[in-house]
């Protein structure tokens, strides 16, 4: 994802079909839909469905693979939110909200659940490209520090089972630390496998026989 013009998106909506054209509102909130749709449209945004926040969205995103969600919400933003980040918990994607909802006490909660970027009123299709792009480079930064962590927190894991491995092979063959450590090195390369694997197959036997 290095561009908005190279975006799939999707744009999670109330069904435009069921909306009431007598209610002010809702004719207001269908105009609103519309100018969305353009203005993502003229900026080269490619939209590959518009889906409803139902129970079927996690499959419907699962079988489409999006780069970016855009939620467009009125009065229920809340609610549809909540599906949406249900939705992504198992492949995160860049959610943008635009809606008309003007009670923002949710807005910080919508942001920790995943929410990339959070857009109130009416929005000018010179401002759709502006917003999209902070809202990718924030995703994109968060996913980086993401993974960093999770790297980092897997390097201590790995860390502690060696030296866990490590102490049972000093105490039960009376190695030396150098000396248990070059045999779980040789037995790793042996069988092809990270030092820290071999480690914790170690464990998970020394646990199985007490």
């Amino acid at each position: 994802m290095s561009s908005v013009e190279a975006l799939r998106i999707v744009i999670v909506a109330p069904d435009s079909l069921a909306l009431d054209r007598a209610d002010p509102m809702a004719e207001s909130e269908a105009r609103r839909s519309r100018e969305l749709r353009i203005g993502l449209l003229q900026n080269g945004c490619n939209i590959v469905a518009v889906l409803p926040a139902d129970v079927f969205l996690p499959d419907r995103l699962a079988q489409i693979g999006p780069d970016m969600i855009i939620v467009d919400a009125e009065s229920q933003a809340r609610d549809t939110l909540e599906h949406v980040v249900m939705a992504t918990r198992d492949a995160r994607r860049p959610i943008v909200l635009f809606t008309e909802d003007n009670d923002t006490t949710h807005v910080r909660d919508a942001i920790a659940a995943g929410v990339t970027a959070y857009v109130v009123a009416g929005l000018a299709p010179d401002r759709v490209r502006p917003v999209l792009d902070v809202a990718l480079a924030r995703f994109q930064h968060e996913e980086s520090m993401r993974r960093e962590l999770a790297d980092a927190r897997s390097q201590l894991s790995e860390r502690k089972a060696i030296d866990r491995a490590k102490g049972l092979l000093m105490q039960r063959q009376s190695l030396s630390e150098e000396a248990a450590y070059a045999r779980l090195r040789k037995a790793a390369m042996d069988k092809g496998l990270k030092v820290a694997e071999v480690a914790q197959r170690i464990l998970d036997v020394a646990d199985l026989l007490g």
